[in-house]
């Protein structure tokens, strides 16, 4: 991930003061167990996860830091997780506060809904029966700080190309057809050769990359079909979709490659049926993202790892971010982690989730984090099945098995805030 990776970003959002104070002092205050070492070792290229250009090859040993220290400070992190239920419980009661006085109806935010009201629909098709032959055609077209929905009615083909959403181009919609849908591929890895002679990096990969605000895909597959590399080959990273912008919603689509697939960079986002397919680190960055009744399957009959998801306490605005997956099934071959922790507070959550034998008992890791039961890493599960949910006994010491309590922020479209936001996808022309 992330050779010549330009540094995070702050995110553009307000904080929740009250997880972010708590965040700066946590620690995880259970002890942790060398009997649940699962040894799987490969290797795995960890270039770009620190935030500096460059990177290093690194042979990682999964199963092997899980802690074993004293203790942390007793209640802190107890109190951080507490604090993500009163957060829940204080904007809930808001909510019903507003519904009572006739003043809490779901509403769009103001610039959102004002695009809305004037869609326009550009045709693209390979074969030349629509206005536009390619999606980037198509992006040139629209205009600059446009402020108006676009949406881009992609009919069925293959698009050989690689595509760039500007930022300065907001509310575009990608609209497919699911039951035929279009398909977007390139074959870059972070290795690439760019037009200066450098490697483009885990970024540059991307043959999709959504840097606007506003995006909606519906009925779409992204991919990155080039070759996969086995763990550890230098550059193998080759990202498939990258999201940067905030407020991006995906219908339908299938998001398919293999190291390092979905580079979930940042901002809210919100991924409704879609497959994800990959092998290391397959959903990666630092975004605060709901993943509703997708299947995420490994495509590698080595070790897979789901998620390596960059929640720190380092970054400005990071620590509001984590992954949710509710509902999903888990599935695949060879050995699955359910995530590994790059940054020192990683965040991920799985609920209501189908897990297909293939999970390993521990399920997590946490990667170069040297005390993760100390550091405020936040590793959850709630009422999943099956049977790779069946050992959760099993697990590391400093993962969670959430209450009913400690579940509600993240089982719904309130993680991601989706009231002011979240809209069907369009309806086809």
């Amino acid at each position: 991930m992330g050779q010549n990776c330009r540094p995070p970003p702050v995110l553009d959002r307000a904080a929740i003061a009250v997880l972010a104070t708590l965040l700066a002092s946590s620690f995880v205050s259970v002890s942790s167990s060398s009997s649940n070492v699962q040894q799987a070792r490969f290797a795995a290229n960890t270039a770009g996860k620190a935030t500096s250009a460059g990177g290093q090859q690194a042979t990682l040993v999964i199963g092997n830091n899980n802690g074993g220290g004293a203790a942390g400070t007793t209640g802190s992190f107890e109190e951080f997780v507490a604090a993500n239920v009163e957060s829940y419980n204080v904007n809930k009661q808001i909510y019903a506060a507003k519904l009572k006085n006739g003043t809490g109806v779901k509403s769009v935010d103001a610039a959102l809904s004002a695009a809305e009201a004037g869609a326009a629909r550009y045709v693209v098709s390979a074969d030349g029966k629509g206005r536009f032959r390619t999606i980037t055609e198509a992006l040139k077209a629209v205009p600059e700080k446009n402020k108006k929905r676009v949406i881009l009615d992609i009919r069925p083909g293959t698009y050989r190309e690689k595509v760039v959403v500007p930022y300065t181009k907001p509310f575009i919609t990608f609209l497919g057809d699911p039951k035929s849908p279009a398909v977007i591929m390139w074959n870059d890895t972070a290795a690439t050769r760019g037009k200066d002679g450098a490697p483009v990096g885990t970024v540059g990969s991307a043959t999709v990359a959504v840097e606007s605000d506003y995006f909606m895909a519906s009925g779409i597959v992204f991919r990155n079909h080039a070759p996969m590399a086995a763990p550890g080959a230098k550059g193998g990273q080759a990202v498939a979709l990258r999201v940067w912008g905030t407020k991006a919603a995906f219908y339908n689509c299938t998001i398919d490659g293999g190291q390092d697939t979905l580079y979930d960079h940042q901002g809210l986002h919100y991924f409704k049926s879609c497959v994800i397919r990959g092998s290391v680190d397959f959903i990666f960055g630092f975004g605060r993202s709901l993943y509703e009744d997708c299947a995420v399957v490994s495509v590698t009959a080595q070790t897979a790892v789901l998620t390596a998801q960059q929640r720190t306490r380092s970054i400005a605005g990071a620590a509001e971010s984590g992954f949710s997956f509710l509902r999903c099934a888990v599935s695949g071959a060879g050995q699955i982690y359910l995530g590994r922790a790059w940054g020192d507070s990683s965040r991920v959550v799985y609920s209501y989730t189908a897990m297909g034998k293939e999970v390993v008992p521990v399920g997590w890791d946490g990667w170069n984090v040297a005390r993760p039961e100390r550091s405020g890493v936040y590793y959850g599960e709630y009422r999943c099945t099956g049977a790779g949910a069946a050992a959760q006994h099993r697990r590391v010491a400093w993962s969670l098995v959430l209450t009913d309590a400690q579940a509600r922020p993240f089982t719904g479209t309130h993680f991601v805030y989706g009231d002011s936001w979240i809209l069907p996808p369009p309806k086809p022309a």
